[in-house]
């Protein structure tokens, strides 16, 4: 009888710690998700060269979805003529990502990224700063932006 315990005690533990590993590798490979989609939003949302806008407002487009594509999309017809207007080139670098909050279909990334922009007015270019906090859902697999915030 002592032996069928223990096997039993045995077998609840290892299903446990079973259940324990597999959450913890879900929950990892979720937030590695979220992460690379909030990167590349960002990433995208600060590289824009006038010389193919359009196909680089379709990347940020791609990545987007809810209020945060619609308003993109609003102004894209005005951003391409002013982007036009000045040959405007960003050229986006990711410093750091990080998961403030997520769970199984929405998260929040704060982001801090640079970006060298020239223009007409800048030919050597400038040095930008941002901070970002991005508002992220998960729609049809993928992980997309729905809100994008600069913070302090």
């Amino acid at each position: 009888m002592p032996t069928a315990v223990a096997a039993a005690v045995l077998t609840a533990s290892s299903g446990w710690l079973g259940v324990q590993v597999y959450e913890r590798h879900t929950t990892e490979r979720r937030h590695q998700d979220i992460l690379a989609a909030a990167r590349q939003s960002a990433l995208n949302f600060t590289s824009l060269d006038y010389r193919h806008y359009d196909r680089d407002s379709g990347n940020v487009l791609k990545g987007a979805t809810g209020d945060f594509a619609k308003q993109f999309s609003a102004q894209t017809e005005k951003l391409t003529k002013i982007v036009a207007e000045n040959k405007s080139v960003s050229e986006g670098r990711i410093l750091e990502a990080g998961i403030a909050r997520a769970d199984e279909r929405t998260a929040r990334v704060l982001v801090v990224a640079d970006s060298k922009v020239t223009n007409v007015a800048a030919p050597q270019g400038t040095s930008r700063n941002y901070r970002l906090q991005l508002d992220l859902v998960l729609k049809d697999g993928r992980w997309l932006t729905s809100n994008v915030e600069f913070v302090g």
